[in-house]
This record gives structure tokens, C-alpha cells and sequence, in this order.
């Protein structure tokens, strides 16, 4: 009788281990389900030291901020995707895209012909353009001026470009820096003269720095940004219709008048 016992209660036992089993498996499944039903994460770089289209404000924590982070975000809710954003040098940003360990890029990036063998981009969702800045102490007021100074650039940046336009007219020295940050810092300690930024980013530095003062290249072209994608990228066009969308609608204008100012 107790060996009889003892089987039927392995018997029991064994049924209930396996009852347990296929409660987990079948919750295994049912979260399998959930989560394909998940928006897809989309892996996108910026470089967070160009105010105001992507920063971080040390004073309100180390949260990325910015226009293009805003215009982002409402671009991916209109595509039905959720963003993972990741700060790079600027320089890094176009590499990463080739090596398709981001997704996209959005950065107050200009798509030049150089960059579109590359990369593919959007339209072109916001325009500025290019801006000599000095100490008002060493205030630089001319191209002319610039004969002898060395002159800061980002790396990577279409300023470089414009900074070679300069050097054929006159004899400056050109040097590279990560981030906007960098030079303005180094203009302060004296090691350049004078830097190339965009005039909506310049504005920015003006606000907050008194010591700081610019002129706005006179042949100065407007440097179009717009969205980079990996090269064929089925997301592309989906994006380009969500910003176009947002330019027919108002708000895309509604988002410039927030980071940029002006009249709604």
C-alpha cells in the first residue's frame, strides 16, 4: 500500500510540475504577443551641444532638449515609432549612419552634395545662415579682418567648407574643434581668433554670453538642415511625408516660433 501511495503521489506531483510548465510557456507567449504589438524603437543620433536645435540645460537636468529633439519626437509619433536618442561628435554622426548603428540623424545637419553620396535626407525642415563670431574685446568686424587670425570651425561641419571659401580670399589659419562649446571656450582663452556658427545658434551664446559679438557673412547662403537616413532607407519617405505634413499644417512654424522666437 505505500509503495502504491508513493506512486500515485509522484504521479501527482509530476502533473502538477507539468501543469506549472505549460503556464509559464503559454505566459511567455502571451508577452511575445504584447510586445510585437510595441511601436518599433527607432536609433537616433544628434550632436547635444548646438542651442537651440539639440542641448542640455545642466540647470533643468541631463535630459536632451532642443528643436530638433521636439521635431523628432512629433515626426515619430505621426510614423508610429518610438525614438532612442544618442549623443556623438558631430563628425560621428554620418559614419554611424553607415555602419547602420543608428537610424537617423537630426542635428541642424545640411544635406550637401559630399553627404548625399553617403547618406539619404528629408527636406529641408528649417534654413539659417553663417555667422563670424569674436570676443567684443578683439572684435572682428569683416571678412578683411580675419587676414592673419586663426579661425575655429566644428568638425564635420558645413562650416568647415565655408571656411575654406574664406581662407582663398584671405590668409587664415583654420582649426577644428567638436563642439560649438569648444570654441567659443577657446576664443576666450585666446587660441582662436574668431569662429564660423550659424546665426540662429550664434543668437543662442549671444543671450547668455555679453563678451561674445558677430556679423553676418554678407554672401552668406542659407544652410539648409534637414532629417539623414541610411542610404535606401524604407523610413525615409515616411518621414518626409510626416514633415511635410507638419509644414502644411502650421506645425512645424509652431515649433520654430518656440525655440526661435517671432510672431506666431
Amino acid at each position: 500500500m505505500k509503495k502504491i501511495s508513493l506512486f500515485l503521489i509522484s504521479i501527482l506531483v509530476i502533473s502538477m510540475l507539468a501543469a506549472c510548465g505549460t503556464n509559464t510557456e503559454e505566459g511567455n507567449e502571451t508577452s511575445s504577443g504584447s510586445d510585437a504589438e510595441d511601436k518599433k524603437v527607432l536609433k537616433m543620433a544628434t550632436s547635444a551641444d548646438y542651442p537651440p536645435f539639440e542641448y542640455i540645460d545642466t540647470t533643468k537636468g541631463s535630459e536632451i532638449i532642443g528643436f530638433d529633439i521636439d521635431l523628432a519626437n512629433a515626426l515619430a509619433e505621426k510614423t508610429g515609432y518610438e525614438l532612442e536618442v544618442q549623443d556623438m561628435d558631430f563628425n560621428s554622426l554620418i559614419p554611424a549612419l553607415q555602419a547602420k548603428q543608428i537610424d537617423l540623424v537630426l542635428s541642424g545637419m545640411t544635406p550637401t552634395p559630399e553627404r548625399k553620396e553617403n547618406v539619404d535626407f528629408s527636406d529641408i525642415y528649417y534654413a539659417a545662415n553663417h555667422m563670424i563670431l569674436s570676443l567684443k574685446d578683439k572684435e572682428i568686424k569683416s571678412v578683411e579682418e580675419l587676414d592673419g587670425k586663426t579661425i575655429g570651425v566644428q568638425l564635420g561641419s558645413i562650416q568647415e567648407e565655408k571656411a575654406k571659401e574664406i581662407a582663398e580670399k584671405v590668409n587664415v589659419k583654420i582649426e577644428n574643434r567638436n563642439k560649438i562649446s569648444e570654441l567659443i571656450q577657446e576664443m576666450k582663452s585666446g587660441r582662436l581668433d574668431a569662429a564660423i556658427i550659424e546665426d540662429t545658434v550664434a543668437n543662442g551664446y549671444f543671450e547668455k554670453d555679453a563678451d561674445l559679438t558677430g556679423f553676418k557673412l554678407p554672401d552668406s547662403e542659407e544652410a539648409g538642415s534637414a532629417v539623414a537616413f541610411q542610404k535606401d532607407s524604407p523610413i525615409t519617405q515616411e518621414f518626409n511625408d510626416a514633415l511635410n505634413e507638419m509644414k502644411e499644417n502650421g506645425e512645424l512654424d509652431k515649433l520654430v516660433v518656440k525655440w526661435f522666437g517671432g510672431e506666431e
